[in-house]
């Protein structure tokens, strides 16, 4: 992904007022360089001051594209159920993948109607792909056959799905 500064990710947000975006809390270690663009396909991350609320800015056509997803409140579940995370496809437990919830964009989220998906729960779908990081315990051992620039491609397209429904309204 391409360096955004604070003016683009601010500017990208589609499903929330201009005076929201400019509220929202930036990454942790955004302001001192430590976000790994190299390693990123999307910036993904939950706010520190809301922590039910989380962000997501992927690229667009027409720029970078920023989501405002509300996140369910955390509850103990079963380490023996696994999820699959719909973007990337990353087999986790139970607590390792969550259904985020956004407002749609225009008049129909501002009526209250939202979509969802099921996404890691640390939005750190780039770094699975990866390899940089692991899921907390694997249940389910799956093979991939598809090379990493293959995978990066479908995870891009399931996201750029969910990102342009939100963007339809």
């Amino acid at each position: 992904m391409q360096p955004l500064d604070e003016k683009d990710i601010r500017g990208s947000f589609v499903n929330c007022s201009k005076g929201e975006a400019s509220r929202i809390r930036l990454p942790a270690g955004f302001a001192e360089g430590g976000i790994p663009w190299p390693d990123l396909d999307f910036l993904g991350w939950t706010d520190p001051g809301a922590p039910l609320r989380a962000l997501l800015v992927a690229p667009g056509e027409d720029g970078p594209i920023g989501l405002v997803l509300r996140r369910p409140e955390t509850y103990k579940s079963s380490t023996m159920r696994s999820s699959m995370c719909r973007i990337c496809l990353t087999d986790h437990t139970a607590s390792g993948v969550t259904l985020f919830v956004a407002p749609l964009a225009g008049a129909a989220g501002r009526k209250g109607n939202t979509i969802g998906e099921y996404i890691c729960a640390d939005l750190a779908c780039s770094l699975y792909l990866r390899g940089k990081r692991q899921p907390k315990m694997r249940l389910v051992r799956r093979e991939e056959t598809l090379a990493l620039p293959e995978r990066i491609d479908r995870a891009m397209a399931n996201l750029a799905g969910f990102t342009n429904r939100v963007v339809a309204g």
